[in-house]
Order: structure tokens, then sequence, then C-alpha cells
């Protein structure tokens, strides 16, 4: 799996962190708030995921989306003014409530310890980056991005978001190396197929708001793992034998 690896490229939401659930949340109280306080039984994350997936030619496909929740729940606000519901509902939670995956800090900092050279391409907005950078104590307690990261992009950084894999030749171009040098630590079918488009091998970490790609995930990617405790695992069999 390391084998004439120099990067590591790590997804944000999903993957180091446990995010999506709170995703989830943030949209069940933003469509409760823009509607009439009720909410049909659409899987949250597979209509966020295939929407963005939809919108992602468009100038900023948050926008979109949040049209698209203006339209589906007969909101009367405009969409810009739901995209700063969102905004404001996501800003108290990303700054409580996120933290890592059990056992993440520990993979990102025994790679470093490695010498690995890590990186984050992530599809979520640069303010919430900036949040889990300087806000949100626990993941700066555990492991602060910018100590251990040495490229971190974010949706606005990059013209067409995953599975576009812009993200990656971006990444790729900075620090000056090939796809076989790299691999990705995604959790998500849209991730999965950015890296393939990348032509960069992936590993998954299983995140249980996947399942319902879980075969198409398990078929793109060349290493699945259940946790970040079964990864490292494998990372130090590999390394110290």
């Amino acid at each position: 799996m390391l084998k004439n690896k120099k990067v590591i490229i790590f997804d944000m939401d999903g993957t180091l962190i446990d995010s999506i659930g709170i995703w989830n949340a943030i949209d069940e109280e933003l469509i409760k708030t823009i509607g009439d306080r009720t909410i049909d039984k659409v899987d949250i994350a597979k209509q966020r995921d295939d929407k963005l997936k939809e919108y992602r030619q468009e100038q900023d496909p948050y926008l979109e989306y949040c049209g698209f929740l203006k339209e589906k729940y007969h909101a009367t606000m405009s969409k810009e003014e739901i995209k700063k519901i969102r905004y404001d509902i996501a800003n108290r939670h990303l700054k409580e409530k996120v933290d890592y995956k059990p056992n993440a800090e520990k993979v990102i900092k025994y790679l470093k310890e490695k010498g690995y050279i890590l990186a984050i391409a992530s599809t979520t907005n640069q303010p919430a980056i900036e949040c889990y950078k300087t806000e949100n104590q626990n993941i700066i307690n555990k492991a602060n991005l910018e100590d251990y990261f040495s490229v971190i992009y974010a949706k606005n950084d990059v013209k067409t978001i995953k599975p576009n894999p812009e993200v990656h030749d971006k990444i790729m171009e900075k620090l000056h190396v090939k796809p076989e040098e790299c691999l990705i630590v995604e959790d998500a079918l849209v991730g999965v197929e950015a890296a393939n488009n990348a032509n960069i091998e992936v590993a998954v970490i299983y995140d249980k708001y996947s399942d319902s790609n879980r075969e198409k995930i398990n078929q793109l990617s060349q290493y699945q793992f259940k946790d970040f405790d079964e990864m490292l695992k494998e990372i130090k069999k590999e390394l110290e034998k």
C-alpha cells in the first residue's frame, strides 16, 4: 500500500473527521427552518451528494444545492438567504461537535513521524476548514491541522469539485509528485471516483453514510479498512517488517 509512496492525501468530511452525521443534522435543521418544520424520509446524505455531483460544474455548487432545497421544501426565501442560514447553523455545529474519527490522529502522527508528506483534499468550504484550524478544540488538541498537513485544499481552492480530479492534480503539482507516489484516503464514492480519475490508488475508511454505494466503492478502491485502528495496524505491519 505504501510502497514508493511519498504523499498521503486525506479527504476531510467522513474520512478524517466524523462529520457526515453532523452535516446531516445541519441540513435537517435547515430543512425544518426553511420549510414547514417537518422533513420527509429522504436519505439526506445521498440527496446532498447527488445534488452536489449534479451541480459540480456550477460556480457555487452549494448555492445551487440550497436552491434545490428552496424548491423542494417550498421555501419563501432566496437560495442566497438559505445558504446564509445553513452557514450559521453549520458554524455552531462545526465548532462544538465535530471530532476526529477514532484513532485518526494516531495515523496522522505516525505517518508524519515516518516522513510522509500529508495533504488534505476536501470538498468542504474554506470557512469550515478555518473553523477546524482555529476554533474546534477537539481537533486542535488532538492533532492541529497546520502542524501535520503541508497542503490543505478546500472547495474554494478549485474550480471543479470531486469526482473531478482537479484538487489532486493541484496537490501533485504543488508537491512535485506523480500519481504513483501518492495514496488517497477516502470514505465516499465521489472521492473514490476522484482518486480513480487522478490515477491514484485509494484506501477507503468505512463510513456508514456511504453504505448505499458500498459495492461500487469496494470495486473502485484498492484497499478497504473498517476503521483507522485497522489501517494503523496494516501501516505498521508494512513499515516495521
